[in-house]
């Protein structure tokens, strides 16, 4: 519970520390200018919460905007992916916040394991994901998924990419790899929507709080369903081999199980969907590349690594500082929530020539997407597969393919960057 500071409770913010730092409405369209602000001018920014808890006199929030500082912490063990570890979290008020990261329902994945229980959950995770299985497996499918949906789409008078292609083809993909049955995929898009669409704003106030909790319960009600069907009938699918390996080794408990297919269900599409989604915006804005990527299709593999560099759809990531030490020459306390800026990150004028220039022909591009380290993600592979797919058709298919409309809108959620809809014309 929060300190009162001697005032009421009912009178203290009901959100986490500092969660609307980067959630202001005018920042969504357009982060980066604060992003190259912070960088030059507080790069390791020590976030105040006594306006959230008085009294507070912990290691708080910091937040990191360069590359270097953000690459050790991803890169070193001495900070932690388990938040439960952060001081600041015993300021999350009660309800929804802390049934979501401790207690019986929590979402304990590999999301916010360290080693070793990361390295034994990802290890069976990981099958799934081969370069092998990938490239003989799901290519052939996720080729197939984008002629139809494309098909369909250009049959369509009115065309909204997120819509009709950046949102389904993803879903489809993962739900069929995972075994989720295909009539089920709105259902667990909806949930998706509800736990991430608001960001870290979603605890703002009671009715949000209780929203969230009975998704939570929803969607692990759902996935026990699911896991139960795959002992009584398994298949050629990852949960059935989770469920295999969960009773021949004892290798997952039923809440890993559950939280795992949970994080899998939700990073393999809303991530995907806004790479797609903020790709294509991208190219649309900047005319030029767009139609260098038509000319020059065998640029596809770089131009995703740059267009994921220029707009990330994952924008931040946080871990735990689990001892003493310096970042920049500020002193950062043990129990610290540091939140890496991936987006900042990948516009650092230290790290690359023209940070803020779109350029499909980059070459010996190095970014932080996909994050870095032992927790790297495990499907950037099959996400990569599905962009690259995905750009190499609109733009052979649609050069002239246009926005309908200057007045694009932004999901709210400033963690996970992507636009709520995209109408375009496909002739030009």
């Amino acid at each position: 519970m929060a300190e009162s500071g001697g005032e009421p409770a009912s009178t203290q913010p009901s959100g986490p520390p500092g969660a609307g730092l980067f959630a202001n409405p005018a920042l969504l369209a357009n982060p980066y200018p604060m992003y190259a602000m912070l960088r030059a001018t507080n790069p390791v920014l020590q976030v105040p919460v006594q306006s959230y808890a008085p009294s507070y006199e912990g290691p708080g929030v910091i937040v990191l905007t360069r590359f270097a500082e953000i690459e050790t912490v991803l890169r070193e063990d001495r900070f932690s992916v388990d938040r439960m570890q952060a001081d600041v979290l015993r300021l999350v008020p009660d309800g929804a916040a802390r049934e979501f990261i401790e207690g019986p329902n929590a979402f304990r994945s590999m999301l916010t394991m360290d080693p070793p229980d990361h390295t034994r959950v990802r290890g069976l995770v990981s099958k799934a994901f081969t370069p092998r299985r990938v490239e003989e497996r799901l290519r052939p499918r996720v080729e197939e998924l984008v002629d139809e949906l494309l098909a369909e789409a250009t049959a369509r008078n009115d065309v909204d990419v997120m819509r009709d292609f950046a949102e389904p083809l993803p879903a489809i993909v993962i739900a069929e790899l995972l075994g989720v049955p295909a009539d089920d995929r709105q259902k667990f898009k909806a949930w998706s929507r509800e736990l991430i669409g608001s960001g870290p704003t979603r605890f703002a106030d009671s009715g949000g709080r209780e929203r969230t909790r009975q998704v939570i319960l929803d969607f692990m009600d759902y996935m026990r369903g699911v896991v139960e069907d795959r002992r009584r009938s398994p298949g050629d699918d990852l949960i059935s081999g989770m469920v295999l390996a969960q009773e021949e080794q004892d290798a997952l408990s039923d809440q890993e199980l559950i939280s795992t297919s949970l994080l899998l269900l939700i990073a393999g599409h809303e991530t995907t969907t806004n790479l797609i989604g903020n790709g294509l915006l991208a190219l649309l804005r900047h005319r030029e590349q767009l139609e260098r990527l038509h000319a020059e299709p065998a640029l596809v593999d770089g131009a995703v690594e740059e267009l994921l560099r220029f707009d990330s759809p994952v924008q931040a990531t946080v871990r735990v500082a689990t001892e003493d030490c310096e970042l920049g020459d500020v002193a950062i306390g043990r129990g610290a929530l540091v939140v890496c800026v991936l987006g900042a990150a990948n516009r650092d004028p230290a790290a690359y020539d023209a940070p803020d220039a779109l350029d499909v022909g980059r070459t010996g591009l190095r970014h932080l997407a996909f994050g870095f380290g032992t927790h790297f993600c495990l499907g950037a592979g099959l996400a990569r597969l599905e962009a690259r797919t995905a750009f190499r058709e609109l733009t052979r298919r649609f050069p002239g393919m246009q926005l309908a409309t200057d007045d694009v809108t932004y999901r709210p959620n400033p963690l996970l960057r992507g636009v709520s809809s995209l109408p375009v014309t496909l002739d030009g």
